[in-house]
């Protein structure tokens, strides 16, 4: 089941300044990435990655860099370096010790301990007055994080802590403005701005490299929670959680708000329908028993007053957890919390909030659901089965959690793993649902099923599931591929790789696992130990004895089993709508004219609020920077350009603690057309296929034993001002410098050795790639929109879909019967692509590490380039197509929509300015959030600029509209027209981007980076250029950029993924306005 995230859309569309002239990869396309060993599958708390989420719901504020941030998928961050780091400015009245600091401001040290794994010096602190907890973190990390933490428990279904995770920041006490968060976004440099709702808790983090950006967000943040307007604002409670929206008493009420819609995306997706439905049957008797992020047919019972109620209850010091990391100084740390902390009493919170234990069931049980499917196909091939566990009636300690993870991943963790291999290539279902093991709540679970079953064979799959685990607690698990898991574990846990997103807040995420129930918040940061211990306790005792009595104890013996069958129902989203339809009329009828009358009113004053921009003076309450804190110039990534055996050669000299960091690059334009959707399951193939010598099994596990991961995909992006497209097959690796030979022996093994010869594996690829995909068109339906209008408007956008859009989903259908009935002629294509792609000839390298490592690593290199054929067989191929230019929607079963409209506005004649990067933003986050999110009710909308292609699109996320968005984009110009901009709001604007183009980035995307600017022609002096147009963006650059999108509302292509009942009711108020394409 998907431990995913719901997401709340900000879309600040941080990415609109483009990220190849600044960092790394804006709009280039990567259809797909299979990478082999490169992290855990899936981690407990301990190991815990952010790229593995395991709890099982957070609902996210989500900032949506833009919509590439949603259709490219990156196993490694691919950010770019953040250029700032001031030093603190100390208030003068702190002085002394840490301790005579902590004594001054009112804090009691609890505890306080050196965290040798993230060379860090740990102080736990208690609020005297009000018994609040403080974990302050001290390093050299400039990437520093804040969060508050509250324990927030729901006794329904309403999503009140969600709700009320929206509103807290939308004005406080010292800001009184609509939304200061949004003001945040603009005008900050924040590498980290979100907050989320867990089934018990919920989170409010920010992150900065700037110290006094640092501050001022911690500040506003800290009187969002403890002072937020929303507690008196019935308009802010109806905009985030619900209300009944009438425009004229003659016509029909509806239910609006932002988390009400965003949940109807929710549940209109079957992974999520499962993984709520199984976390409620797991645990009937406590707060995991409802859903914390709201069911839309609940979220209308609840009332401002409940609302109220809980913020008052909940959200208060003696109920909080509160974290500091980094290189500022922790006496401020503790005197900013006091000024907010004394201004409160204990309160009995905290015992009130305590999670209770769901105690075991005596026997297993059993419940069908049913998820929204569309009409036609076979229906009976659609259902989906999952087995879930709780697997203790109370928390676990530390070394049976590190133990469970590499159980975990041993079983399920790589396409090698024994019960996912088994389970796939049984042919009962097209893929895995169910995470394995989830431990970041109270209690620990583990699920395990698959998606694609046919109804004759769910009894079968559980069968399976039983018999492969009973399987492995009897004969154990191959030596070589516990080794594999040790190495790829070990390998993670000291990179601490963790890709764009702040170490300090991975940690933290880590930490409040244990912390939130009042454990200790040392134990998950310190893994060394029962590291150590376990590794002894498998070479003393043998696998067998450490992992085998826990798949007996925790699962096989373990009555406590849920098994859910999802059932496909076609009439499933009209019988809601239809329910949904019935309950306002009878609202409506209850109403008198005088009630009606006043609805419209409040409909409209509620819309009028939204709509109405914030006075200057309150907008200058929110705190920012000024361009004297900007740096003028780019911060360099060290590269230089060499030469080895004919092969260009990029290395960047930097510190990555011992790691070498790889991209082998190979030129894909000698690829015949027709070959391109082959091209990711070629990719799959190269790392799920085995070799003369070894069979896939043998190679996954060499892989994980030598290396930590092996990936390789397909990227491909336009280049300004030429036509065909920059695409190109990359394979990534990392490894310790101590295997940098065994990583390049392997991936000359992958690319040459591996035979396509195992025509049932292929299969397997085709039916998960399948089902990949079609989760991902009812998932990120703006993702499949802007793939599908890039393909209209230019080649590249034409190739990326190829490979990862409706028309990848269209060639994936018709392969599957295909490899039946022609797969000599399948395995051919797969060699000729090799043949096409394997040459020194068009290949680069990229190597980051320090300079040591990077020459010793040229021998390697040299090598593996000798073994590369010299030239290519084939010829360069053109693939100057196109998809046709219409009006398209995409029907889908679905609650909500996903709206895009795009056009080449370089067509327009517009050339390029940094000023461009300033207004996307500014678009994204004024009059598409006001009308598009606020207003309209969307999770979401946003707009984005790829300035290689010139393609400016808009795009909406779970939006209950279709028509009235398109308006909206076509207002668009006008806006900017008819802006009067203020200085500081200008400056705000100029700082956002600056803050987005400098993206704090780790050694590895650095030099990932650089790579990508280097494939696109993207030189130093271009970036200065335009840092420079940034910083001087003015008032008319506004005016001007509005002629250039002008051509989006007259020329621009629409592509809808939606309804079939939205996009009918479009068709009728503008006839033939969208061709309908079903895609499911």
């Amino acid at each position: 089941m998907e431990r995913a995230i719901s997401i709340r859309s900000l879309s600040c569309s941080s990415a609109v300044c483009n990220r190849f002239f600044f960092r790394s990869g804006h709009r280039l396309t990567r259809s797909s990435s299979y990478s082999s060993s490169s992290v855990p599958h899936k981690q407990n708390r301990l190991l815990s990655n952010v790229s593995r989420r395991s709890a099982r719901r957070h609902h996210w504020r989500f900032i949506s860099s833009s919509p590439s941030s949603f259709h490219v998928k990156r196993p490694f961050s691919s950010l770019s370096p953040r250029a700032i780091a001031t030093s603190p400015k100390i208030s003068p009245d702190i002085g002394g010790s840490q301790d005579d600091a902590a004594e001054k401001f009112g804090f009691e040290k609890i505890s306080e301990q050196v965290i040798e794994e993230c060379k860090s010096k740990a102080v736990l602190y208690k609020h005297k007055k009000t018994g609040a907890e403080v974990m302050s973190v001290s390093n050299d990390d400039e990437n520093k994080v804040f969060g508050i933490v509250f324990r927030t428990p729901p006794k329904d279904s309403t999503g009140i802590p969600h709700i009320l995770e929206h509103s807290v920041l939308c004005g406080s006490r010292k800001y009184p403005l609509k939304e200061p968060f949004v003001e945040l976004l603009k005008g900050s440099l924040h590498t980290f701005l979100n907050a989320f709702t867990y089934p018990d808790r919920t989170c409010y983090p920010v992150a900065s490299t700037n110290t006094k950006d640092f501050y001022n967000l911690v500040d506003v943040y800290l009187d969002a929670v403890f002072f937020p307007k929303c507690v008196e604002d019935l308009q802010t409670f109806q905009q985030e959680g619900w209300h009944y929206e009438l425009n004229n008493p003659s016509e029909d009420i509806s239910f609006k708000g932002v988390v009400f819609n965003e949940m109807k995306g929710v549940y209109s997706q079957p992974d999520n329908i499962l993984g709520r439905a199984a976390q409620q049957a797991l645990f009937p008797d406590n707060t995991y028993g409802v859903d914390s992020g709201g069911d839309p047919q609940v979220i209308p019972k609840l009332t401002f007053e409940e609302f109220k109620d809980f913020h008052r209850k909940y959200y208060n010091p003696s109920n909080a957890r509160i974290w500091f990391y980094g290189d500022d100084d922790p006496r401020e740390r503790l005197r900013i919390l006091s000024e907010y902390l004394d201004l409160f009493d204990a309160s009995s919170t905290s015992n009130e909030s305590k999670v209770e234990l769901q105690s075991l069931f005596s026997e297993p049980i059993r419940i069908v659901e049913k998820y929204p499917a569309g009409e036609g196909g076979d229906l009976k091939k659609e259902h989906m089965v999952c087995l879930n566990w709780l697997l203790s009636d109370k928390p676990l300690d530390l070394e049976t959690e590190l133990t469970l993870g590499f159980l975990d991943h041993l079983m399920l963790g790589t396409p090698a793993s024994p019960l996912r291999r088994i389970l796939l290539e049984s042919g009962l279902g097209e893929a895995i649902v169910g995470g394995g093991v989830a431990d970041e709540l109270l209690q620990p679970q583990f699920s395990i099923g698959l998606k694609g079953v046919s109804d004759d064979d769910i009894q079968k799959v559980e069968e399976l599931v039983m018999g492969t685990l009973k399987n492995l607690a009897e004969e154990g698990f191959d030596p070589e591929a516990v080794e594999a898991s040790m190495n790829t574990i070990e390998f993670s846990l000291r990179e601490n790789n963790t890709g764009s997103f702040p170490r300090g807040l991975s940690l933290m995420l880590r930490s409040i696992g244990k912390w939130i129930y009042d454990m200790d918040p040392f134990e998950p940061l310190k893994y060394e130990k029962p590291l150590m211990s376990l590794k002894a306790r498998i070479a003393e005792e043998g696998s067998k004895a450490v992992f085998s009595p826990l798949i007996q104890k925790f699962i096989l013996n373990n009555p406590h089993c849920v098994t859910v069958e999802m059932q496909p129902d076609p009439e499933k989203d009209s019988r809601d709508e239809a329910a949904e339809r019935e309950i306002l009329e009878k609202v409506k009828a209850s109403m008198t004219e005088e009630d009606l009358a006043e609805l419209a009113r409040s409909t409209q004053e509620l819309r009028l609020k939204q709509e109405t921009p914030d006075p200057p003076e309150a907008l200058r309450s929110v705190p920012s920077l000024s361009l004297l804190d900007i740096p003028k110039k780019p911060v360099l990534v060290p590269t230089e350009v060499g030469d080895i055996n004919g092969v260009t050669v990029l290395q960047h000299d930097l510190f990555t603690n011992d790691v070498l960091y790889t991209e082998i690059v190979f030129n894909m334009s000698s690829l015949k057309q027709e070959l391109l959707p082959l091209v990711p399951l070629f990719c799959q193939s190269l790392l799920e296929m085995g070799t003369k010598d070894l069979d896939f099994v043998q190679l996954n596990q060499l892989i994980g034993r030598k290396t930590g991961g092996i990936s390789v995909y397909p990227f491909t992006s336009s280049i300004r001002g030429k036509e065909d497209p920059c695409s190109h097959i990359i394979v990534r690796g990392k490894a310790m410098a101590g295997c940098t030979g065994d990583l390049f022996n392997l991936v000359n093994c992958i690319l040459q050795d591996v035979q396509f010869t195992d025509q049932q594996r292929f299969k397997q690829f085709v039916s998960q790639s399948k089902a990949r995909l079609e989760n991902r068109v009812r998932g990120s339906g703006h993702g499949i929109a802007a793939a599908r209008m890039d393909a209209k408007l230019n080649a590249a956008g034409w190739v990326a879909e190829q490979m990862g859009g409706i028309s990848y989903l269209e060639f994936l259908r018709a392969l599957e019967e295909k490899v039946d009935q022609d797969w000599a002629g399948i395995s051919s294509s797969l060699e000729e692509i090799r043949k096409s792609l394997l040459s020194r000839k068009g290949c680069l390298i990229n190597m980051t590490a320090d300079g040591k490592n990077l020459a010793n690593s040229e021998k390697f290199v040299s090598k593996f380039l000798d073994l590369l054929p010299s030239s290519s067989t084939v010829e360069t191929s053109s693939w100057n197509a196109r998809l046709a230019p219409a009006n398209e929607a995409i029907v889908i079963p679905t609650q909500v929509n996903y709206v895009g409209k795009a056009a080449n506005i370089y067509e327009t004649g517009y050339q390029l300015k940094g000023s461009a990067y300033v207004i996307s933003k500014y678009i994204s986050n004024t009059w598409l959030w006001d009308r598009v999110r606020v207003s309209g009710g969307a999770y979401g909308g946003f707009c984005d600029f790829d300035t290689h292609s010139g393609v400016f699109s808009y795009l909406s996320y779970r939006d209950p509209n279709l028509l009235k968005t398109l308006d909206v984009y076509d207002g668009t110009a006008n806006f900017l027209r008819e802006l009067e901009m203020e200085g500081d709001t200008l400056t705000k604007a100029i700082i956002g981007t600056i803050g987005d183009v400098d993206a704090y980035q780790l050694p590895d995307a650095k030099g990932y980076s650089s790579l990508l600017r280097f494939l696109l022609g993207v030189k130093e002096e271009e970036r200065q250029k335009r840092r420079e147009e940034i910083l001087s963006t003015s008032a008319n650059d506004f005016k001007e950029f509005a002629n250039a999108i002008e051509a989006v509302k007259d020329k621009g292509v629409v592509v809808a993924v939606a309804s079939p009942d939205d996009v009918a009711a479009a068709n009728e108020e503008r006839p033939n306005f969208l061709q309908v394409k079903k895609a499911l």
